[in-house]
C-alpha cells in the first residue's frame, strides 16, 4: 500500500500540531491546516504540508480537500480538530456567536466529511475522526452552547458510522478531558468579557478561576497525551468507535453515569456559581 495520508484541521497549536508530528512520526504523508499559516511554519521544516483553511468557508475546504487528492491521490485519515469554546449565560451570549459556534465546532467537520468521503468510497476505505469532548458527556453553567456542539458532533458521528461502514470507513470520537492547550485561556477570557457589566458578571469571575484552577499538570493533560490517543485511533487495525483520553476522563464520565441529574446540578452550582 502506498504511503498513508493524513489530513489535520486546526493544526497550528495544541492538539492539532501535536497530531500532525506525531502521524507524520508514525509514517503519514501529513497535511496541517489552519487559518494561520504563519503558524505552522515550523511543522513545514518537520516535512508536514501546510496550507491555509477556513473551515467555515467552504471554498477554502473545497480547495483544500482538491490540493490533497491532487498532489498525493488519496486521502486515508480525516482529522476534525478544528474548534473552539464560546463561554457565557445563554442570556449574554449573541446568538450570532452561538451560530459561529456551530459553524466552526459542527457545520465545518461535517462539510469537511461530505468533500472527503466520495475519496474515501472510491479507494474502498478511510478513517474519520472527529474530537468531542468529555463536554459531550458532562454539562457546565455557562458552556452551554459549547456543550451543545460537542452533543451534536457526536449524534452526527454515531449516524455517520453507521452510513459508512458498508464502505470500509470508520468514524471515531474522541473524546479529551481537561486539557493545556491556548484554547482554556480564550475560552474564560470569553467568558468573563461576555459577562462584564451585567447580572452573571461575579459569577462568571468565579467560574473563570474554578477553569484555571485545574488548568495545570496535577489536574490536566497535554496535547500530545491526545495525540498520541488520535494516533491509535488513526492505526488500529479495528478502532473503537470512542476513545476517552486525558488525565480523568473515564473518571469523569464514570461520575456522571452515577450520579443523578440534581445532584450533579448541586455539584456544579457550588462550584461555579457560588
Amino acid at each position: 500500500m502506498d504511503t498513508r495520508v493524513a489530513l489535520v484541521t486546526g493544526g497550528s497549536s495544541g492538539i492539532g500540531e501535536q497530531t500532525a508530528l506525531r502521524l507524520r512520526k508514525a509514517g503519514f504523508e501529513v497535511y496541517a491546516v489552519a487559518r494561520r499559516l504563519d503558524r505552522m511554519a515550523h511543522l513545514e521544516r518537520q516535512g508536514i504540508h501546510t496550507f491555509a483553511m477556513d473551515v467555515t468557508d467552504d471554498a477554502s475546504m473545497t480547495a483544500g480537500i482538491a490540493r490533497v487528492v491532487d498532489e498525493q491521490g488519496r486521502i486515508d485519515v480525516l482529522v476534525n480538530n478544528a474548534g473552539y469554546g464560546s463561554y457565557g449565560a445563554v442570556e449574554d451570549v449573541p446568538i450570532d456567536e452561538a451560530r459561529r459556534q456551530f459553524e466552526v465546532n459542527l457545520f465545518g467537520l461535517a462539510r469537511l466529511t461530505q468533500l472527503v468521503i466520495p475519496h474515501m468510497r472510491g479507494q474502498g476505505g478511510g478513517r474519520i475522526i472527529n474530537i468531542s469532548s468529555v463536554g459531550a458527556v458532562i454539562y457546565e453553567p455557562f458552556g452551554a452552547w459549547y456543550h451543545a456542539t460537542k452533543n451534536a458532533v457526536e449524534g452526527f458521528s454515531d449516524s455517520l458510522r453507521v452510513e459508512l461502514a458498508q464502505f470500509g470507513i470508520d468514524v471515531v470520537i474522541i473524546r479529551p478531558a481537561g486539557i493545556r492547550t491556548e484554547w482554556n485561556e480564550i475560552s474564560r477570557d470569553g467568558l468573563v468579557e461576555t459577562s462584564r457589566g451585567g447580572v452573571y458578571a461575579d459569577q462568571a469571575v468565579s467560574a473563570a478561576g474554578r477553569l484555571k484552577s485545574v488548568d495545570n499538570k496535577v489536574m490536566s493533560s497535554g496535547p500530545k497525551t491526545v495525540a498520541r490517543t488520535i494516533e491509535r485511533a488513526a492505526t488500529a487495525a479495528r478502532p473503537r468507535t470512542r476513545y476517552a483520553t486525558g488525565r480523568g476522563a473515564r473518571l469523569v464520565m464514570a461520575t456522571r453515569r452515577v450520579l443523578p441529574d440534581r445532584v450533579f446540578d448541586a455539584f456544579l452550582t457550588r462550584a461555579y456559581l457560588r
